[in-house]
């Protein structure tokens, strides 16, 4: 690697971790830190599992598919996420600055990429193909999820733009293969 390629990555990871700090902080304040849990939460799973249910159970064996779909490509990206977190080993933004709140509860050691944010991007842009109606919901419901990885200090911004192209890449190799 050259000296000007590493001058570069050192300055995008300033930035970077900069950047975490100031919107990390944000957390301090009570109402911004329980909001940003409890959607954090939500995208857990609970979310998008109650979503899968509630098409089925209002469109029945005509939204089996787009279920399926969103089932198969979610078990896709956990597989490609979990492979990248143990390749990449990125320690997660409180590990390494001691200014990080950790208000959040961590699902393992890695930060890169954020899986809550690529199951999230994942996720809506398959439902948005079927039922692009949900979009006023699944939408801000999508970037909340983003930004509370990064309020809740738990990645760095990188890791979410990271997860959100790593979703959508999934989501559209998936529309290729049906």
């Amino acid at each position: 690697m050259t000296y000007r390629m590493r001058l570069y990555l050192n300055r995008m990871h300033r930035f970077d971790s900069n950047v975490c700090v100031a919107v990390n902080h944000t957390s301090q304040y009570r109402v911004i830190r329980d909001v940003f849990r409890l959607v954090s939460r939500c995208g857990d799973g609970l979310f998008w599992y109650g979503l899968m249910l509630a098409i089925i159970v209002f469109k029945g064996h005509d939204g089996m598919l787009a279920v399926l779909h969103m089932a198969v490509a979610g078990l896709v990206g956990t597989l490609l996420y979990k492979w990248l977190k143990g390749k990449t080993l990125r320690p997660r933004p409180y590990a390494v600055r001691q200014e990080i709140f950790l208000t959040g509860t961590p699902l393992d050691k890695f930060s890169f990429p954020s899986g809550h944010t690529l199951h999230a991007v994942l996720f809506s842009v398959v439902a948005l193909n079927y039922y692009p109606h949900l979009a006023v919901i699944l939408l801000p419901f999508t970037l909340m999820i983003a930004l509370s990885r990064v309020v809740l200090g738990l990645h760095y911004p990188s890791d979410v733009i990271a997860g959100a192209l790593i979703g959508a890449l999934i989501a559209g190799i998936s529309f290729l293969l049906i």
